[in-house]
Formats: C-alpha cells, structure tokens, sequence
C-alpha cells in the first residue's frame, strides 16, 4: 500500500476532517458524522482508509489523551471498515444508500458492545460486570445507531464529491 504524495496530503486531510467534525459535534453526544466517513472512505479508497481513520484515532489520542477511553478505538473503528469492505463493491444503485446507511447505524447501535472487551480487561471485569456495562450503555447505542442511520443519508453524495475529487486530483 505505498502512497503518493497526493494520497498522504489527501489522508491527513481527510483524518483531520474526521476529528474536526467530531469536536464540532460533540455538544450532541454520540450524533456524529464518523461512520458516513468511514463508509465513504472505504468505499473510495478500499484498504487505504485505514490511513484516514487511524490519522483521526491518533488525533484523538493527541488532543483527547492516550487513557483508557482511547484503547478501543484502536480496533472498534476498524470493524466498520471491514463490514464496509465485506460488502460487494457493485451494489445495486437503488439499495447502495440504504445497505451504507444500515452499516452505519449497526455499527451504532453495537458500539458499546464492541467498546466492552476493552474496558472488561482494562478494568478487570467479568463477563457479568461487562454485560452490565453493556446494558448500562444501551440508551445511548440507541442514540448512536439511529443518528448513524439518518447522517447515513450523506455517505452516497460523500462518495460522490471524493469520487469527483479522485478524478479532477488525476487530471492534473
């Protein structure tokens, strides 16, 4: 996966552009526009938006602290991508927004499960304390899930703009 220097200015940019609006989004916990960018990102870019992804988990880590609340984000974010790239790249055009936008919101809706291990091992819990800890955070993977599924509606017109960009960055 060696990049160009176009692609690593592009990746920056586009990490930061993950990081800015989840700071910008923060006054409305777990509503975030995260999950359109990883699914456009690995829509476009396949195995390379992992770059993008990994530059937004460090920035959180920079500017956010390297604590306990940072470690499952070195993997969770990463299970979106792979559903994304376990779906067939020629998805029919009339379920394409609808098939990103139920990705998305899944992801959503089963972040705290996914966050769980993590903080099972880092706190010493058990399988009953991290099933409690799950439940205790269902209200808000409600939240999660439903805001993925309806910010899900702009991961089409996203792919659409990098896509656009990709091709105009070519021509040069």
């Amino acid at each position: 996966m060696k990049l160009t220097t176009r692609e690593v200015a592009v990746f920056g940019m586009l990490g930061a552009l993950m990081y800015a609006s989840k700071v910008l989004m923060e006054m409305a916990p777990n509503i975030h526009l995260l999950g359109v960018f990883i699914v456009a990102f690995t829509v476009v870019y396949r195995r390379k938006a992992l770059y993008p992804i990994y530059i937004y988990v460090i920035l959180c880590g920079i500017f956010g602290g390297f604590s306990a609340w940072w470690i499952p984000y070195l993997y969770v974010w990463t299970i979106l991508w792979g559903w994304v790239m376990l779906l067939p790249e020629n998805l029919p055009a009339k379920i394409r927004p609808l098939v990103y936008m139920a990705v998305s919101a899944a992801h959503g809706f089963l972040f705290g499960t996914l966050y769980a291990p993590a903080q099972a091992l880092l706190f010493g819990m058990d399988f009953k304390e991290m099933a409690a800890w799950i439940i205790a955070g269902l209200p808000w993977d409600c939240i999660h899930g439903i805001s993925n599924f309806f910010c899900g509606v702009l991961i089409v017109p996203v792919i659409s703009i990098l896509r656009l960009a990709e091709k105009s960055g070519e021509n040069r």
